[in-house]
């Protein structure tokens, strides 16, 4: 009988998947980064046209996540344009 389950156990590992270690590429990211949402949704408000919304968002990325790679972009963005746009 301990045989049987051993060879049982043996046969469902080889089965299994192997988990190897890597190094994930950060070019393939799944996830957003907070300032990636909100540079979006920014960019979505523009689209429709509610650019009181975008300014918002953008000024909020600055002040929250002012290292996050869109906060140069969005800094531009608020001194380059209007409220009037």
């Amino acid at each position: 009988m301990r045989v049987v389950l051993v060879s049982a156990l043996v046969s469902s590992l080889s089965l299994a998947p192997v988990q190897c270690a890597r190094t994930p590429d950060p070019t393939l990211r799944v996830e957003d980064s907070p300032g990636d949402a909100l540079w979006d949704l920014a960019q979505d408000f523009r689209a429709k046209k509610d650019e009181a919304a975008a300014r918002s968002t953008l000024k909020f990325l600055v002040d929250k996540y002012p290292s996050s790679r869109h906060a140069a972009a969005a800094r531009a963005e608020l001194d380059g344009h209007s409220d009037g746009g």
